[in-house]
């Protein structure tokens, strides 16, 4: 069952402070024409001449579509199809080369399916996860989609993807997102979708003028949606475990069919719209007639959840997969019989031996099943195409198996059939006593490969470098501040390679990351993302002082926007905006920009040079996904930016670092501590009060502060308390990194030699290199404020 992770966007009318919007980039693996997580959907496209190729179309959890060129023994990458930010649940295909496709970012999105991945309209009518859609295969423009809110709308393709007319242009300017100029938000145009919705309670739509035709109907999610080829009629399942039909013309439940106990996940339609197959968590298959209105056959096929089903094109035969498992080295040697107790212990046994799961292949008249195939992973969707059937599943990789659905008859006469029980559990028993069916096929006859999806990660104390893990058990080192593998490991110990790498330095946590789509995806929230810093020197940036600090946010943003921006002063010139800067006087008048509310990066360049360990390949660049103040949440890859987005397509604090370097205001950048001699020391005390300096000062810097103190002589009670490590300040200028208090202004010739200084905290005598940052969180380890001693070296 599909998990709720976050919603797309806030209705609720909470009276907290609205949260920033965040910037995310996705790290690409070396090869993006292939997928990296699993495979939702597939739809397929049979070319009408004998000149041209069939499509495979197939949506996956990485968040994309994917157009593969199909031959008799091959399948090529066509096109990539890259405006979704979440999991792509389901895609089908309609008229006027149009592809739909609904996700888990509560979106429905139409795509010209013969473009480079043009998406032409956004739709923004569900209130959650959109999880399946239903098209009318000689009705094209009418579809369906549906989702966990319990809305279940009909749209009318032509009228919705209508060119918007004169007196939609405004409103259409204000809401559509402008990243993709072919890109356009649904809810602003004159579009009157049908819903058949289950909730009466407003949504977000609502404020753009659209009062959806609500109805009583679903109360829950909606997980399985159906349509006759002449859209005249609608079937749609979910987790209230009945089969409600529809009339899409008017939007009105015509009748309520009950037998399933368990949630509903896949519905097919005859042609005529006079019989219905369902497939359900139940791990039963159910056979309706909608002109009687009652089950007339039910198929004891599987042993767990039925996900997916498909039938030939007469609708005598149904190929049916799901999440049941099929164990191939089981060998009850003991003749142990089995009986429900047993059951738990025994599939505990399973788990650890060869799983497989299972596709059917059953004659609905005779009852006869067959288990055609098993593939590694559950099985998700299924799509007959010419003599065999495309199997997606939850890994990366898509298979074509041998299926002959214009003669089913012809995998029967191979051998190894059963006859389909009526009750779930007859055949369940049949699978544990260990005489599950032979499969038909061993290989398949065609594979597009997928990219190992990475299903385990850490984030390293350096805050620069990510481990991952990947379904294969490789482990990987990737570099945040690039985006790039900068050290494959193979199959090792993830938690062994974890403590080999491990480093004590303390930095903050500046962005979060998780791997729900398959690969990295990294957040970046102001104004936490602004907090880690670094010395150029440790970053070993040539050029720059060693002692300028850098922000890694900062230089990161710049990284990723380094095209973006050049394309921008091509545009606009050296100012980067028509009019010299990103706000219009509207926007301005709502949100007023003051150095009291940021602070400006003085050591960034101005000319926004962007450094070694901040580059990001262009070869494989990665794609960001964000939302401005309109439109809603876009995806793109950083080098397909035109130029030309603004505050209505970035966050404004993203547009306030990289065009004007100016950053939030940051808290905990300093650290507080008491400066005083070892017990029993005879040195003098340099300061009575507390000092503060910034986190990542190193502790050399303290040792050359206490020195110039010693050795300028300077009197104790002549120093401010809270006095602070910072350039410029009388009487506290940082000595040069190297220590030399030769350079030091006011010193005579008799003091050039300086004494050797070592400072500990805790009893424990601390490496030069060490920041404050890091003695506090591991030396330290109190939440009161650092205490450091300094004593002489023995000897000098």
């Amino acid at each position: 069952m599909m998990q709720r992770v976050g919603s797309a966007g806030n209705t609720s009318n909470s009276l907290r402070p609205r949260k920033e919007k965040k910037l995310t980039y996705v790290l690409n693996g070396a090869d993006d024409t292939k997928h990296c997580a699993g495979i939702n959907c597939l739809s397929l496209l049979n070319s009408l001449r004998q000149d041209e190729c069939d499509y495979l179309f197939t949506g996956s959890r990485d968040g994309t579509l994917k157009r593969w060129a199909l031959a008799e023994d091959a399948a090529a990458w066509s096109a990539t199809f890259e405006s979704h930010v979440d999991w792509v649940n389901d895609a089908v295909l309609a008229g006027g080369n149009t592809l739909v496709s609904c996700s888990s970012d509560t979106t429905v999105k139409a795509w010209n399916f013969l473009s480079d991945g043009t998406c032409t309209r956004t739709f923004r009518q569900h209130s959650d996860y959109v999880t399946c859609l239903a098209a009318a295969e000689k009705n094209s423009n009418i579809v369906a989609s549906g989702g966990l809110g319990g809305e279940v709308f009909i749209w009318d393709l032509e009228a919705a993807l209508a060119p918007l007319s004169k007196s939609n242009d405004a409103a259409e300017d204000e809401c559509s997102n402008s990243v993709n100029s072919l890109e356009s938000s649904l809810p602003c145009n004159g579009l009157q979708p049908i819903k058949l919705s289950i909730n009466s309670s407003q949504n977000a739509t609502q404020s753009q003028g659209y009062v959806p035709i609500a109805a009583k109907g679903h109360k829950e999610s909606v997980y399985a949606l159906a349509a006759n080829d002449q859209g005249t009629l609608l079937v749609s399942g979910g987790t209230e475990k009945v089969v409600r039909v529809w009339d899409p013309r008017t939007g009105c439940k015509t009748m309520k069919l009950k037998g399933h106990t368990d949630n509903i996940r896949a519905l097919l339609l005859d042609s005529t719209g006079r019989f219905c197959l369902s497939g359900s968590s139940d791990s039963m298959i159910r056979l309706w007639d909608l002109g009687q209105q009652r089950c007339v056959h039910s198929y004891a096929v599987h042993t767990d959840s039925i996900w997916a089903l498909a039938s030939n094109p007469t609708f005598s035969h149904v190929y049916s997969g799901g999440r049941d498992l099929s164990v191939s080295e089981f060998n009850n040697s003991t003749n142990m019989k089995i009986n429900i107790p047993h059951i738990i212990t025994t599939l505990s046994i399973f788990l650890k031996l060869c799983v497989w799961t299972q596709l059917y292949l059953t004659d609905l008249s005779t009852r006869e099943s067959v288990l055609l195939c098993t593939e590694e992973h559950p099985i998700l969707q299924l799509g007959l195409h010419d003599d065999g059937v495309w199997v997606a599943t939850s890994d990366s990789s898509v298979h074509r198996w041998p299926a002959e659905p214009h003669n089913p008859l012809k995998v029967f006469q191979k051998g190894g059939s059963f006859l389909a029980g009526n009750l779930s559990f007859s055949r369940a028993r049949v699978s544990l006593e260990g005489s599950t069916p032979v499969p038909v096929y061993r290989e398949p006859s065609l594979s597009i490969p997928g990219i190992p999806g990475i299903v385990q990660h850490e984030i390293l104390n350096n805050k620069r470098h990510v481990l991952t893990k990947d379904t294969t058990g490789s482990v990987k080192l990737w570099e945040i501040t690039r985006g790039v593998v900068i050290e494959n490991y193979g199959e090792v110990s993830f938690e062994q390679k974890k403590e080999d790498l491990f480093e004590m330095v303390s930095i903050p946590s500046w962005y979060s990351v998780d791997s729900r789509l398959g690969s990295l995806s990294v957040h970046l929230e102001t104004p936490q993302c602004f907090s880690a810093e670094m010395y150029s020197a440790d970053l070993n940036i040539a050029g720059k002082p060693e002692e300028d600090k850098v922000n890694l946010a900062h230089e990161t943003l710049k990284g990723l926007l380094a095209c973006w921006l050049t394309k921008r002063k091509q545009r606009f010139g050296s100012q980067a905006s028509p009019n010299g800067g990103i706000l219009s006087g509207k926007d301005m008048s709502t949100r007023t920009i003051s150095l009291s509310r940021v602070d400006v990066d003085g050591n960034a360049e101005n000319d926004s040079t962007v450094h070694p360990p901040f580059e990001f390949s262009a070869a494989s660049p990665p794609p960001v996904i964000t939302e401005g103040s309109h439109g809603g949440p876009w995806r793109k890859k950083i080098t397909e930016l035109y130029g030309t987005e603004d505050e209505k397509d970035f966050p404004w604090w993203v547009l306030d670092c990289v065009l004007y370097n100016r950053l939030p205001p940051r808290e905990n950048t300093k650290c507080s501590f008491y400066l005083h001699p070892c017990e029993g020391s005879t040195l003098q005390i340099i300061k009575q009060g507390k000092l503060s300096a910034p986190r990542i000062l190193r502790i050399h810097k303290v040792v050359n502060y206490v020195i110039e103190k010693m050795v300028l002589d300077k009197p104790a009670d002549s120093m401010n308390v809270d006095e602070t490590f910072a350039p410029g300040m009388s009487g506290d200028q940082i000595p040069p990194l190297d220590g030399d208090t030769s350079l030091l202004p006011g010193l005579k010739p008799r003091q050039n030699l300086k004494p050797s200084i070592e400072i500990l905290c805790n009893n424990q005598v601390l490496p030069p290199d060490m920041s404050l940052a890091t003695v506090r969180a591991y030396v330290w380890k109190k939440p009161e404020d650092l205490v450091l001693n300094y004593r002489m070296l023995q000897g000098w």
